[in-house]
């Protein structure tokens, strides 16, 4: 079976390695010619000859060579973690053309890569050193005597050390996410009081944000959480603890860019297909500007919009979507940005039950 690209194209090594041969050939028995009709002696003709089909075999070789000498230099800078260097020809029309591309490619996906793990460790420290900071002043304040371990500055350090182990969740949800060794555990629930406990959950952690901030700045416990589940007897086929990842990380955000005394809204209809699921979450943020839509659900990415509630919030390691997105894919159902005269509308449709075939 022949590979798209394998065979001869008009620019390529092999065309011009072809032309080489029957160029020399041709040199070689015109000068041959000359020579019977000139009666010129056969040592000379031989010297011309290859006099001259070196000359053309080293402009040909410097035409192939130069390339490969760049892509060399920029695959050994590659090599050293220099990942801006890019190999110049990509537009040539033959095989070393394409492996320029190639190498291009390659810096860029690494290029990438590198600025992902950069962003990693710089969002992961900045979470950690908020929680560690306050549980260390909270113990060093008990250990100096300045205050003593009553059960609420215990509950004070409890929470911040709640905060770490979320933290540390996100981080292997986005390892399971990599190795892809989650699998589903889908069964039918009742959607108010399933989504109900979420957004209680989400309330409690805004209570934790606060105790926890020592600035008004964090404080989110001005936002309005508002559940529309339609007919109230709703029930959906779906894994509750993924849906559980799915809705809180989008309550989350949401109420992270909510305005002051904003309101959020979680609304739940039901699917076209049996226990088929439909999920909105509205808020009264800013929006996300069209051009960032399909960047949203991007890892470590924090969005281009100004975070309402002040500067100094909590912007979050940029996980959060990225989990939700991998969770309703794991559904095999669909999440993306919709329009919305207000704020941000973020859509999420679940299959439900899936068809038997045959």
């Amino acid at each position: 079976m022949t590979r798209p690209g394998s065979g001869l194209r008009p620019f390529s090594v092999k065309a011009k390695m072809s032309t080489l041969v029957v160029v020399s050939v041709f040199i070689t028995t015109g000068l041959l010619m000359v020579a019977v009709r000139t009666r010129t002696e056969l040592r000379f003709i031989t010297v011309f000859s290859v006099i001259a089909t070196l000359l053309i075999t080293q402009f040909v070789a410097h035409g192939l060579t130069s390339p490969l000498d760049e892509m060399t230099t920029v695959a050994r800078s590659i090599s050293h973690g220099d990942y801006t260097r890019r190999v110049s020809g990509a537009d040539r029309r033959d095989e070393l053309g394409d492996l320029a591309q190639t190498i291009n490619r390659m810096a860029d996906d690494l290029e990438a890569v590198d600025r992902h793990r950069k962003e990693l460790v710089a969002n992961v420290s900045h979470e950690l050193r908020t929680p560690i900071a306050a549980l260390r002043a909270v113990l060093e304040n008990v250990v100096d005597g300045v205050s003593s371990a009553d059960p609420e500055t215990m509950r004070t350090a409890l929470k911040q050390t709640e905060r770490l182990g979320r933290l540390v969740e996100t981080l292997l949800d986005l390892s399971r996410l990599d190795n892809g060794v989650v699998t589903l555990k889908a069964r039918r629930f009742e959607v108010w009081p399933y989504l109900s406990g979420v957004l209680k959950e989400a309330n409690l952690a805004a209570g934790h944000r606060r105790l926890s901030s020592g600035s008004g700045n964090h404080t989110r416990k001005d936002v309005h959480l508002h559940l529309d589940v339609s007919p109230p007897e709703l029930t959906a086929h779906a894994d509750a603890e993924r849906l559980h990842q799915v809705v809180a990380n989008l309550v989350d955000n949401a109420v992270k860019h909510s305005p002051p005394h904003g309101r959020v809204t979680v609304l739940a209809r039901r699917g076209t297909a049996p226990e088929s699921l439909m999920l909105e979450v509205l808020d009264e943020g800013p929006g996300i500007p069209e051009s960032e839509r399909h960047r949203v659900f991007e890892r470590f990415n924090r969005g281009e919009v100004p975070s309402p509630h002040g500067p100094g919030s909590d912007g979050g390691t940029g996980l959060g979507l990225a989990i939700a997105r991998w969770a309703v894919d794991l559904h095999g159902g669909r999440i993306g940005v919709a329009e919305s005269v207000r704020g941000c509308r973020i859509q999420v449709t679940l299959p439900g039950i899936p068809q038997q075939r045959g």
